[in-house]
């Protein structure tokens, strides 16, 4: 399987505390601090790992992050257990040598349609200074899935990738379709097809 866009521009891995609280059976929130961005063991912003573009932070540099959840409790008929998400981390990015902030939203939503859930997300990333002035993008991703029988489920995603780096424009199409099957408990088999389009990239061409 391919992961979207989205998914590729979000710290996924950090070293460090997470608290989460229940406030009751709506409504979860979720605030950590970590070493740094990156997918490294107790990687730190500032060591061997920090030498892109020759910037380090503070030895003291941390990574912060908060989220809030919201989940439609059982009483609102077949919106019931749709989900609506909010995140931010700001920290150092090891593998690019500069700091970021990442935001996300996104949810699911429940429909009357039996098996038939839809889906969005939006993703935005902003980083300080590389590699040499202020660079941003975000990604916007639709979602479908459909479970058809017990084992055999249906799942559609679209995205939309724009962004600014170096002070070049870049923007990109994609769209997924996976067909999923469960052959008995713990094995899944998938098949996927993926059509990318770069609309716009670095040096103002498009493939």
């Amino acid at each position: 399987i391919t992961h979207s866009y989205g998914f590729t521009i979000e710290p996924t891995t950090h070293t460090g505390l997470l608290a989460t609280y229940r406030i009751n059976d709506m409504l979860t929130v979720s605030a950590g601090v970590a070493n740094t961005f990156g997918a490294t063991i107790n990687e730190r912003a500032h060591g061997p790992n920090t030498s892109v573009g020759g910037r380090t932070m503070a030895e003291s540099y941390k990574a912060y992050m908060g989220s809030i959840a919201f989940t439609a409790p059982s009483d609102w008929g077949w919106a019931s257990g749709s989900t609506l998400y909010a995140g931010i981390v700001n920290g150092f990015n090891t593998a690019a040598g500069d700091a970021q902030t990442s935001f996300y939203v996104g949810g699911t939503l429940a429909t009357p349609v039996t098996g038939l859930k839809l889906g969005a997300a939006f993703d935005y990333l902003t980083m300080d200074e590389y590699p040499s002035a202020a660079d941003s993008i975000w990604t916007l991703g639709l979602y479908a899935s459909y479970q058809a029988s017990e084992k055999l489920s249906f799942h559609a995603r679209g995205e939309y990738l724009n962004g600014e780096t170096a002070g070049d424009d870049l923007a990109v199409y994609a769209l997924t379709g996976t067909v999923q099957y469960d052959l008995w408990e713990n094995v899944i088999s998938r098949l996927e097809v993926r059509w990318d389009h770069c609309a716009d990239a670095p040096g103002g061409t498009g493939i």
